[in-house]
């Protein structure tokens, strides 16, 4: 479907110690009437309530089970279920995710209203939803672990009203037709023709897509087929570069690294996340990414929204 909004909300910026201003891992996006959680957590229905989003939640998808991207999924259920939830809630992730899906049931005193369903992603998974696709790829965290790209179906090419008219299509429904990818007949001068949509209708262009790497070093080099030319590349910048050793140790990115990825995959908009505690300023970060990144890099504080518009609008 085109024309649908495609918002982004930082629930939880932080690294695995959350601070006083940053909640540990949650992104949000709000695709149209669709709204899907990457990471829960802890705290995670906490923000949503104070970033005024509601509680429908259609799907949450993890990248890997250490605590600070998780434990949330706890509390939210509970939410959910106080708030009269029926529908099933799915949870997505790597290897083991049928044992938390179990242990938000049974770990729960207040018996949960509605299913808790599990589905284990691999590197490559596809989950389909109306108009856009998750995919799955691996990343490099020491334990089965997994990054997502949101990608949205292709749109049809811009119409040529004239051309059209031209061909002898009268405005009205026919052009609505011919752009849901319908051949219609028309008359004219006496005689019946048809006209394909490819006589009135350009090239289709992209959809939008949002990459969200999770904890990792960096595996650019390796995902470029299914994250190049992201509108936004959400990224591990647990340090900045002078730390570049502990990043390495601890299988995360530097803020420079998550720059020269954004670089690699040609992507229009850098977001640094999972910041240490040990930081008391994001400068070194925005400095190290935008020596190695020449597009935009923002670093969003807690409950920060962000729209992403079509590319052809803002060319």
């Amino acid at each position: 479907m085109s024309g649908e909004t495609l918002h982004v909300y930082f629930l939880g910026t932080a690294a695995a110690l959350p601070t006083p201003s940053r909640n540990p891992s949650c992104i949000m996006v709000r695709r149209g009437h669709d709204t899907l959680l990457f990471d829960c957590g802890e705290g995670t229905q906490q923000q949503m309530m104070r970033a005024r989003t509601g509680f429908l939640v259609d799907g949450i998808f993890i990248t890997h089970w250490h605590a600070d991207h998780f434990l949330g999924i706890f509390g939210l259920a509970q939410t959910l279920s106080f708030m009269g939830r029926t529908d099933p809630l799915t949870i997505y992730g790597p290897e083991w995710v049928t044992e938390v899906a179990a242990a938000v049931k049974s770990l729960a005193r207040y018996n949960i209203r509605f299913p808790v369903i599990p589905v284990e992603l691999r590197p490559g998974s596809a989950v389909r939803f109306e108009g856009y696709t998750v995919r799955a790829f691996g990343t490099d965290h020491g334990m089965a672990g997994l990054g997502y790209v949101l990608c949205e179906d292709p749109r049809p090419g811009r119409f040529d009203r004239q051309k059209a008219i031209d061909l002898g299509v009268p405005p009205g429904p026919l052009f609505g037709r011919l752009q849901r990818g319908e051949t219609v007949r028309v008359v004219r001068d006496g005689d019946t023709r048809e006209v394909c949509p490819d006589e009135v209708m350009g090239p289709p262009r992209p959809g939008r897509k949002i990459v969200y790497t999770g904890d990792t070093r960096p595996v650019h080099t390796r995902i470029a087929d299914v994250a190049g030319d992201a509108d936004l590349l959400i990224h591990d910048a647990t340090y900045d570069d002078s730390a570049r050793d502990r990043a390495e140790e601890a299988l995360h990115s530097t803020a420079g690294e998550a720059g020269e990825a954004a670089a690699f995959l040609g992507a229009g908009t850098l977001a640094l996340v999972h910041i240490s505690s040990r930081y008391t300023t994001v400068a070194g970060h925005m400095r190290d990414a935008q020596a190695r990144f020449p597009g935009r890099v923002i670093i969003p504080s807690d409950l920060e929204m962000i729209e992403i518009p079509y590319r052809d609008s803002r060319e």
